[in-house]
């Protein structure tokens, strides 16, 4: 099990504790000291499509013009923080954030 997030994330943190307290061997990668390549990247954006970027979030908002029109990849890419977290790889599928219905597809709940 995979945990992409960021070291300083509060949930993906909470992800990683509640995983590891039930018994989980999860590892964690943080996307600003480890990006994801291009093709994990497009991995993701095949499964979640435009769900993969926060653009609720203070980071997006702060995307240039350009940068909010454009594709997921390039968001992301440039500003990893745009990105929902967690995502979860486990058991070669990926579950985006951290919610009950993510808890349950993980037998947590």
């Amino acid at each position: 099990m995979v945990i992409y997030g960021l070291n300083t994330c509060v949930v993906c943190q909470r992800a990683l504790k509640t995983l590891e307290a039930d018994g989980r061997k999860a590892s964690f990668r943080d996307i600003r000291s480890d990006p994801l390549s291009e093709i994990e990247l497009a991995e993701l954006i095949a499964e979640f499509g435009d769900r993969l970027v926060d653009q609720k979030s203070n980071d997006y908002r702060s995307l240039n013009i350009w940068l909010k029109n454009s594709e997921a990849d390039a968001q992301i890419a440039a500003q990893p923080k745009v990105m929902v977290r967690p995502i979860i790889l486990d058991k070669g599928n990926f579950y985006l954030g951290w919610n009950d219905t993510v808890q349950e597809a993980l037998d947590l709940k």
